[in-house]
């Protein structure tokens, strides 16, 4: 009786990147630039990129904590001159959460102090919730692991997120098996990046996962990135226990 060969996984093709007013920037643009870097090398010459918002209005990182503890998202105002009062970048969404494509492959989450934004938690912890059957992969990076707490994504699975804010961070998740020394964890389809620049080290992680280590080692060799190969290493880990 002759077996049938094994089938190669669909590849990679779709990218969807969560924004909020106050996402931490490196957060989402450290590995949004491994991804460019990758989609001009053959193995992710097919990726495509759905930037996905509340509206498709621009979206800024602009962010300040008022005296009295408020988190304000007010964007930055430009001046005159075109120079921006304050200090922000902003994004422009392709999609909303409500026209998001339904076949996104990877979909990744930023943290920032935005999570704390009664409305983006209102908007994006259900679209996490609705899309996560679908997707065949979530990345979060930094404070973006307590949206997906939130959404029940994460419950039952290995996971971490920003040292600095720990305690409030894994409060939002008693049912997730949170992970206090690692830079990124994996657990099945999910990958959980440590504070802000650990994003990096895990999306070439994941890309290391998905495409070989060849190709995560040429994209960090063109990043010029030295990069964290060991999950387990995390030179911030102490701070859990100093806040």
């Amino acid at each position: 009786m002759t077996s049938k060969p094994s089938l190669a996984p669909a590849p990679i093709t779709r990218v969807g990147l969560v924004v909020f007013p106050g996402f931490q920037a490196l957060d989402a643009f450290g590995p949004m630039d491994a991804l460019n870097v990758l989609s001009m090398s053959p193995a992710g010459a097919g990726l495509s990129l759905c930037v996905i918002a509340a509206t498709l209005d621009p979206v800024s990182t602009y962010v300040r904590v008022a005296a009295d503890g408020r988190v304000l998202f007010a964007p930055a105002a430009a001046a005159p001159d075109g120079t921006l009062r304050g200090f922000g970048q902003s994004i422009m969404p392709t999609h909303t959460f409500a026209t998001a494509p339904d076949d996104l492959d990877l979909l990744i989450v930023p943290g920032g102090l935005g999570t704390r934004s009664e409305q983006t938690i209102a908007t994006v912890v259900p679209f996490l919730r609705e899309r996560f059957p679908r997707l065949r992969y979530l990345m979060t990076v930094c404070t973006g692991a307590g949206l997906a707490a939130q959404a029940g994504v994460l419950d039952g699975r290995r996971a971490t997120t920003n040292k600095s804010l720990w305690s409030d961070e894994t409060a939002l998740g008693p049912n997730v098996d949170w992970v206090r020394n690692a830079r990124w964890v994996e657990d099945r389809k999910v990958w959980t990046a440590s504070g802000i620049s650990a994003g990096i080290d895990c999306c070439l992680a994941w890309v290391a996962h998905v495409y070989g280590e060849t190709v995560a080692k040429s994209t960090a060799d063109i990043m010029e990135y030295v990069r964290s190969v060991d999950p387990t290493n995390d030179p911030f880990t102490w701070m859990i226990d100093s806040h």
